[in-house]
């Protein structure tokens, strides 16, 4: 058996979607969905197609350039599609995609687990922050 260069390893790993890679492109697709405004997009949409301004109300501290982009990434990336409607104003809907709803599963998972979860993280990081000063000091 033939051992492998670094290099025929890395290449390998790439065609096989090794997310470990920053080349591949699943760690390109792991950064995009670990961000906050992907995550709470599509958990907003879970419960089915909203209004671009509808989504800006929901979604607390969104920038509107910020979630074009977001809308605009998430709609490239086959998660959901957007419907214009000519009116006065225009109606631009938004709605996941059978793909985006099996997203929607994993991403509204990992919501309600920070919701439920967030009193633990407090306490853990004011004992953390507690020792390390005492450590500092």
């Amino acid at each position: 058996m033939a051992t492998m260069t670094a290099a025929q390893r890395r290449e390998q790993a790439r065609r096989e979607y090794d997310a470990f890679i920053k080349g591949c492109p699943t760690n390109q697709l792991l950064d995009r969905l670990s961000d906050k405004w992907v995550s709470l997009v599509v958990s907003a949409l879970a419960s089915g197609p909203m209004r671009y301004s509808d989504l800006g109300r929901k979604i607390a501290g969104v920038s509107p350039k910020m979630l074009t982009q977001t809308l605009r990434a998430l709609e490239r990336d086959g998660i959901l599609t957007r419907q214009v409607t000519p009116s006065v104003p225009v109606r631009v809907d938004y709605e996941l995609t059978p793909l985006g709803h099996s997203l929607a599963l994993l991403l509204m998972a990992v919501k309600d687990w920070a919701e439920t979860h967030i009193e633990q993280v407090h306490e853990a990081r004011e004992r953390y922050d507690a020792a390390n000063e005492e450590q500092g000091a």
